[in-house]
């Protein structure tokens, strides 16, 4: 155990708060207010409950710090057998927690918070050199983007720059893509094949940020490509996505569609339309291309108005379970999906995307998906389902869900 957390009081315990923010140096995450229209929202969330739901998540963050040993990165809580378990820093989660409490600190002033991250980084900081997964944005750029954004140093800024370059070395020219997995035994994938899954389009910010920082637009290019390849291959006519797209990386041809993590290969994966979703929102904020912007608003239109998601607009682990209405709810996904659709109201000024994550975040707001102090190891969000097919972490808290979901409520405060 940490000494710092041997040391922490009831008191600090009890008067914390939560808040987050997207990851971009010189207030690059914030609209630009030269575009951005005044709106006038009612807002039906109240201040009250969402500085109670802040404490409420400060105390859980603060309390989950003493639980994690040297080195160690929280994943998931599983409730039935009372066990929490942890990473170390090359999981591809290890950077939600890191830039949570770094959320959590922007948003109280509490230095335990912020000591507890910095202690943190020492370990993640070598993963900067990791050109072995695609997963470089999630693991460098939640965790260090917000360092470097709160407390811009140029040892952030040298680390970012390192997880960029190993980025970018993944890239394929051929496919106009960047590499997701090295190899996938599991679907068929072959030697000289190329896989990438819609999730990679969330790790594209790191290369934005690489390019607007040292002037090289080769990263932005790279982003570019990929976001174009993808849009092109991995949606169906009705915007939904497929997870994985298998590649001849020697002719770029696509060779295979399919979808490991959801119901079957033409489901729809409820996380994975929150990926693709929440990607095409930040390529158009990062390009104010229309292409991305349409793409966004169509993909919002798929989620929103289909058939199976529920009232509560918390989805099915995926669109089309088996078991609907009885399966599993994904925290997780209702999470990333309110972050993006505030941004996405915000380009646009359509309520119904306002409106709609306000209905998301009341749902995980209520005892439902809210965790009480300590019931979960300290993590956030109770339902979430990371890949059922594969029976791992099902109807469990999960650290992205909890790190989107606190983007999530600041970008509504924000408002």
């Amino acid at each position: 155990m940490k000494p710092l957390l041997k040391v922490l009081s009831l008191s600090l315990l009890l008067s914390a708060g939560v808040s987050c923010k997207n990851n971009q140096e010189d207030n690059k995450t914030e609209i630009d207010q030269s575009e951005a229209k005044e709106t006038s929202i009612d807002k039906k969330i109240s201040e009250e409950k969402i500085d109670s739901v802040t404490q409420l998540a400060a105390n859980q963050y603060i309390s989950m710090a003493g639980k994690i040993e040297e080195g160690e990165y929280p994943k998931t809580f599983y409730p039935k057998k009372g066990e929490f378990e942890a990473s170390n820093s090359g999981w591809w989660t290890s950077g939600f927690y890191p830039g949570t409490l770094l959320y959590l600190y922007e948003e109280t002033g509490k230095d335990t918070l912020k000591t507890e991250a910095e202690h943190i980084l020492e370990h993640l900081k070598r993963e900067a050199k990791n050109t072995s997964t695609h997963d470089l944005g999630f693991m460098m750029f939640c965790s260090f983007g917000n360092a470097n954004r709160l407390d811009p140093k140029q040892e952030y800024k040298d680390i970012l720059m390192e997880s960029a370059k190993s980025l970018a070395i993944r890239y394929n020219d051929t496919v106009k893509a960047i590499r997701s997995w090295d190899s996938a035994p599991w679907n068929k994938a072959e030697k000289g094949d190329l896989v990438v899954i819609i999730d990679n389009m969330m790790n594209l910010e790191l290369l934005f940020w690489a390019a607007d920082h040292s002037g090289d637009e080769r990263y932005r290019e790279i982003a570019i490509n990929h976001a174009n390849t993808t849009m092109k291959n991995h949606f169906r006519d009705d915007y939904s996505t497929y997870h994985e797209l298998i590649y001849d990386e020697e002719t770029g041809e696509a060779k295979s569609k399919i979808t490991a993590q959801g119901f079957a290969d033409e489901s729809s994966w409820a996380r994975g339309q929150a990926w693709g979703l929440y990607g095409y929102v930040l390529m158009y904020r990062e390009t104010k291309e229309q292409k991305y912007l349409d793409q966004a608003k169509n993909i919002a239109k798929f989620i929103l108005e289909h058939p199976n998601m529920p009232e509560d607009m918390v989805p099915y682990w995926d669109y089309d379970a088996e078991d609907i209405p009885d399966d599993f709810r994904d925290s997780s996904a209702a999470a990333v999906i309110a972050s993006a659709l505030i941004e996405l109201h915000e380009y646009t000024e359509d309520e119904n995307y306002f409106n709609s994550a306000e209905k998301m975040l009341s749902s995980l707001m209520s005892d439902e998906y809210l965790a009480e102090q300590d019931e979960l190891g300290g993590f956030l969000l109770k339902h979430g389902v990371g890949s059922k097919p594969a029976n791992s972490e099902v109807d469990v808290p999960l650290t992205y869900g909890d790190y989107y979901f606190v983007e999530a409520l600041k970008r509504y405060q924000e408002l």
